[in-house]
């Protein structure tokens, strides 16, 4: 009696982050598949919902690019969001976005959502939320330039990584760490776990 084979997980994400995050795990994605969607937030839509739809329709739109390949296969998709209140903050692309975002964050405490999807081989899809509440220490403008100087904001939601020197800027969070960096693990395990993908 021959053993069926081991399902496969495709990771619908570039960032090597994620990859890095669910190597602690013990998955090794057998394959990556970056979702490339609209990423344009609905008119009055909340944080929450965003992160959501977001990570929902990555993962639609991965299993979709693959075609054939994602038969058998689950697809794990993710989204983060950094919240002021109701309003989403974009990814730093420049040094004025990510001074912006910092200079609102700096002394007050925001919200980041981090949001994942699991499509399973069936085409069902499973989803979680992680709301992590994070504050900032009020932000010199030396501190703030220092920050700015490392670049560490290119393409990061609210224009930082708390994996990198932004974390000795961060007076407290309560919540999910790896949340924060881009994929909560407690989540991730829970949702694979309760869709039948094997993980110890």
């Amino acid at each position: 009696m021959t053993t069926p084979p081991a399902p496969q997980l495709v990771l619908a994400s570039a960032s090597p982050r994620r990859r890095e995050l669910i190597a602690r795990l013990g998955i090794v994605p057998d394959r990556v598949a970056p979702a490339d969607i609209d990423e344009t937030p609905n008119k009055v839509e909340i944080p929450r919902d965003y992160a959501r739809r977001m990570a929902r329709e990555k993962a639609i739109a991965a299993a979709a690019m693959i075609g054939d390949a994602s038969d058998g296969a689950f697809v794990l998709a993710g989204d983060t969001v950094v919240a002021a209140g109701r309003r989403i903050l974009s990814k730093a692309e420049d040094e004025s976005t990510a001074r912006n975002c910092l200079e609102l964050l700096s002394g007050r405490r925001h919200r980041v959502l981090s949001a994942i999807a699991l499509r399973a081989p069936d085409g069902t899809i499973r989803e979680k939320l992680s709301e992590t509440v994070v504050r900032f220490k009020r932000l010199s403008e030396n501190e703030l330039s220092a920050y700015l100087a490392s670049g560490e904001w290119h393409g990061k939601a609210g224009g930082y990584a708390i994996q990198g020197a932004a974390e000795g800027l961060i007076a407290w969070i309560q919540g999910s760490h790896s949340g924060v960096v881009g994929l909560p693990l407690y989540e991730t395990r829970a949702l694979l776990r309760a869709a039948g993908f094997p993980i110890a």
